[in-house]
C-alpha cells in the first residue's frame, strides 16, 4: 500500500472519529470573533449545534477565498458531516485525473495532513474540494492580475450547490471533471500536455539542440542526429523516416519533416534551419509542457457556452477564425499590434462593417507619429487637421484602414479592418500594428458576413464602388474574441506553438510558480516606415 493510500484510509478514521466526536459534542463550543456570519435560525438539533460551533472555530484557519462557499456548502447540508469512505475515495479519483488538466492533485489534497488532525479533516476536506473545483472552473488565478488588458466573459459556477448535489448523486467525479471546458480546443490540448509528460516521465524527450549556423538543404551537419530525435518525438517524422536517415546528411525528407516544424511553430517554411527554427527546437519538451499548461489555463477562465456564429483572433498566432453554427468556415491571416501597442484579450460584439472608412488618428499616433512630418506629409496621406485638433485620413486606396472597417463596441477603440499593406500578412512575425486587427482578405470577408442578407451585399458592393463612406449592418450580432493562445491544437491534431511576443507566458508562469524558459520572437520581415495604420 502506498503513501496516498495510506493515507486516504487514515483521512477517513479520522473524518469519522471527528463527525463521532461532534456527535457527542466534545468540541470547543466558544466561535472566534471574525468567524462566519450568524445563521439566521441556529440549529436545534444536539449534533448540528456541535458541527456549527466548531465549524465557527476552525473556519478562521480556511483561505478567506473560501470561507463563504465552504459556510454556504454547509447550511446546505443542515450543519452535517458529509465525508465518508467512499465519498473520500471518490475525491482521489478526482485528485488522480488532475494530470490531465495540466495540475497536481497533492497540491489541493493532502490527505495524509488530514488524517494527522482528526478534528479539522471534514472542514479541510470541503475546503479543498472547493478550492479545486473553483481551478478547474475559473482557473487557478485571476486573469485580470497578469493581464493588463483582459476584458472577456469569466466562467462562474454556483460551487457550494454543485458540491451539494454531486455527494447526495454520489457523482462528485463527474461533476469535478465536468468543470473543465470540454470543447475540443481545451480537451485536444489536454491530452497533448499529457503526451509530452508521458515522454518526459518514459525518458524519450528530446536531446539538446545547440545553436550554430544555418543548416541548409543538402548539406551535413553534426547536429542532424539530434534533429531526428526531435522531429520523431513530437511526431514530424516518423520512426519509419527516421531509419532510413544515416550520417549527418540533411536529406530531402528531413527537409519536408522540418518545414512541418517550422509550420507548427509559426516560422517561415523554408527548410533552412536559421536562427528562428533553432531557438524553436532548443526548447525542451519540460518548456513545452509547460507552455501548454499556462494555455489551459486561459481557457477555463473563459465562460464555456459561445455563440455558434462568431470570429475568434488568436493574437499569439496572428490567425483569424470565423465560426458559423459551431463550425469553423474561413481563416484569414490578420497583423496585430506591437509588443509596445499590444492587442488587448477582449470579446464584445460588432454589428455593421464600413465602406471606404476614413480613418481619425488617435492623439497619441498623430502627436508622436504624423504631426511632426510637416504639412507636405499630411498632403501626401490624404490628411487633415479639423478645427479640435483630430488628424484625420480621408478614405481611399492609400487609405490605413482600406476599403473596409469591422466596428466593434470596446472600451480600446479597437477594431478589424482592410489595410494597402498586404506584403505584412506574407510575414511569419506579424505582431506589426498599432493593435487594430488588420485583416488578409477584409473585402471577401465582409461579403462572407453579409452574404445570408442578398440586400445588405448589394448595399456593400455598390458602395466600393461608388467610393462613398457606407455603414452597412450585418443584421445580426457577431461575437469577436481576441484570445492569446501560444499553445493550441492545429487542425492536423498536433501540438501548435507560437512565442510569447507580449510576455503573458511569462506573468502567467511567475504567477503559478512555474519555471519557463522559451524562445523569444524573431521579425522576420521588413519595417514600412510609412506605416502608421492602427
Amino acid at each position: 500500500m502506498n503513501r496516498r493510500q495510506l493515507g486516504l484510509g487514515a483521512a477517513a478514521a479520522a473524518l469519522a472519529a471527528a463527525a463521532h466526536a461532534q456527535d457527542a459534542g466534545q468540541l470547543n463550543t466558544q466561535p472566534p470573533l471574525g468567524g462566519p456570519r450568524p445563521m439566521p435560525t441556529p440549529p436545534r438539533d444536539p449534533a448540528a449545534v456541535a458541527f456549527y460551533e466548531a465549524f465557527n472555530r476552525q473556519i478562521g484557519n480556511i483561505d478567506e477565498t473560501l470561507r463563504a462557499d465552504v459556510q454556504t456548502f454547509y447550511e446546505m447540508n443542515g450543519w452535517r458531516p458529509v465525508w465518508n469512505r467512499d465519498r473520500l475515495r471518490a475525491l482521489n479519483s478526482v485528485a488522480l485525473r488532475s494530470e490531465r488538466h495540466a495540475m497536481r492533485g497533492q497540491d489541493y489534497f493532502d490527505f495524509v495532513g488530514l488524517a494527522a488532525d482528526p478534528p479539522t479533516a471534514e472542514i479541510r476536506t470541503t475546503a479543498a474540494a472547493i478550492r479545486y473545483a473553483r481551478a478547474l472552473s475559473e482557473g487557478q488565478v485571476r486573469p485580470e492580475t497578469v493581464e493588463e488588458l483582459w476584458e472577456m466573459q469569466k466562467n462562474r459556477v454556483d460551487l457550494p450547490r454543485g458540491l451539494h448535489d454531486a455527494l447526495q448523486s454520489e457523482r462528485l467525479l463527474d461533476w469535478m471533471e465536468g468543470l473543465a471546458p470540454s470543447d475540443i480546443g481545451y480537451t485536444n490540448l489536454s491530452a497533448g500536455y499529457v503526451r509530452y509528460r508521458r515522454l518526459i516521465a518514459e525518458g524519450k524527450a528530446w536531446p539538446a539542440f545547440r545553436s550554430g549556423p544555418t543548416i541548409e538543404p543538402g548539406s551535413s551537419d553534426g547536429r542532424i542526429p539530434a534533429l531526428v530525435a526531435r522531429l520523431v518525438a513530437e511526431g514530424d517524422l516518423s520512426q519509419g523516416q527516421a531509419d532510413m536517415v544515416t550520417g549527418n546528411r540533411y536529406t530531402p525528407e528531413l527537409v519536408e519533416a522540418v518545414k512541418g516544424f517550422q509550420v507548427r511553430h509559426g516560422l517561415s517554411s523554408d527548410g533552412r534551419i536559421g536562427t528562428g527554427t533553432q531557438r524553436s527546437l532548443s526548447a525542451s519538451a519540460e518548456d513545452r509542457a509547460r507552455q501548454i499548461a499556462l494555455n489551459l489555463e486561459r481557457r477555463r477562465w473563459l465562460k464555456r457556452d459561445v455563440a455558434p456564429e462568431r470570429i475568434e483572433v488568436n493574437v499569439a498566432a496572428a490567425i483569424m477564425v470565423y465560426w458559423k453554427d459551431g463550425k469553423p468556415i474561413h481563416s484569414n491571416r490578420v497583423v496585430v499590434g506591437t509588443a509596445e501597442n499590444q492587442t488587448p484579450s477582449l470579446e464584445k460584439p460588432f454589428a455593421s462593417v464600413v465602406a471606404n472608412p476614413p480613418w481619425y488618428v488617435p492623439a497619441g499616433i498623430a502627436r508622436r507619429e504624423i504631426l511632426p512630418r510637416g504639412p507636405g506629409y499630411l498632403r501626401s496621406q490624404n490628411m487633415y487637421v479639423t478645427e479640435q485638433g483630430t488628424v484625420v485620413q480621408r478614405a481611399g486606396p492609400q487609405a490605413a484602414l482600406g476599403y473596409v472597417k469591422f466596428e466593434l463596441q470596446d472600451s480600446y477603440a479597437i477594431f478589424l479592418h482592410d489595410t494597402p499593406s498586404k506584403a505584412a500578412f506574407n510575414n511569419a512575425f506579424r505582431h506589426r500594428s498599432h493593435g487594430c486587427v488588420r485583416v488578409q482578405g477584409a473585402i471577401d470577408f465582409a461579403r462572407l458576413l453579409l452574404s445570408p442578407d442578398p440586400t445588405k451585399l448589394g448595399e456593400f458592393d455598390d458602395a466600393l464602388a461608388s467610393k462613398d463612406t457606407t455603414r452597412v449592418t450585418t443584421g445580426r450580432e457577431i461575437g469577436v474574441r481576441l484570445l492569446y493562445w501560444t499553445a493550441f491544437v492545429d487542425g492536423q491534431g498536433r501540438v501548435a506553438f507560437r512565442e510569447d511576443v507580449y510576455k503573458r507566458d511569462e506573468k502567467l508562469a511567475d504567477a503559478l510558480g512555474i519555471a519557463i524558459d522559451l524562445p523569444t520572437p524573431i521579425d522576420d520581415g521588413q519595417t514600412d516606415a510609412d506605416d502608421v495604420g492602427p
